[in-house]
């Protein structure tokens, strides 16, 4: 009998979000509050407090239409002012974010469409 493996101490799990004009998103995610920090090689970090994900420059047809990130804040009115106040798509050539709303399994969220078309679902903390 084999002995069980350990559960590792695990400080983060980050996914690779795609970016088909690497440096507009970078600037993108700046303008919604993420701090980024370049790692080379077409990866930057991407972070708002302890949470983060990887931008990688890499684009294939239809996988970035189909990538979703869910982000879950205390206070989406307030975000939402700040969202909602960057003309996101005029500045960046995306669909235009959605104002907070109730959605039917019971969470408020906005919408926001990055440069590359990844949906961000941003909710508002239930508790």
């Amino acid at each position: 009998m084999s002995e069980p493996i350990p559960t590792p101490d695990v400080v983060a799990i980050r996914p690779f979000v795609p970016a088909k004009d690497f440096a507009k998103s970078v600037r993108f995610y700046e303008d919604l509050g993420f701090t980024s920090r370049l790692l080379g090689g077409g990866i930057a970090s991407i972070q708002m407090g302890a949470f983060g994900f990887l931008l990688q420059e890499y684009d294939v047809p239809g996988f970035a239409e189909n990538f979703m990130m869910h982000m879950t804040v205390n206070d989406l009115d307030r975000y939402w002012e700040k969202i909602s106040g960057l003309d996101l798509a005029r500045r960046y050539g995306v669909r235009p974010a959605t104002a907070p709303k109730m959605q039917p399994w019971g969470l408020v969220i906005t919408y926001v469409v990055d440069p590359t078309g990844v949906l961000w679902h941003i909710a508002q903390n239930s508790g």
